[in-house]
């Protein structure tokens, strides 16, 4: 993650926007009142979807069990 003041930030915007975009990496752009986190808007939705998931009661503990099985068990046909 790179990192940079506020000013330098305003004056390259465009390319910071493009950088987080297309190599997924974070930028952290300090101040004097407090630093922001500038990422890709699919990184925050992925965020938000595992901060959600987690927040479902027994869903950690479902997707450990569901990695924890051999892929053989996985392979039948749901009855929706």
């Amino acid at each position: 993650m790179s990192s940079l003041r506020v000013n330098d930030a305003q004056n390259n915007l465009q390319e910071l926007i493009d950088q987080v975009v297309e190599q997924g990496k974070r930028v952290t752009i300090q101040s004097d009142r407090g630093n922001a986190i500038l990422l890709a808007e699919k990184d925050w939705s992925a965020i938000q979807e595992t901060l959600y998931l987690l927040s479902v009661p027994g869903m950690r503990e479902s997707i450990k069990e569901g990695l924890a099985s051999p892929i053989q068990e996985c392979d039948e046909e749901l009855d929706w």
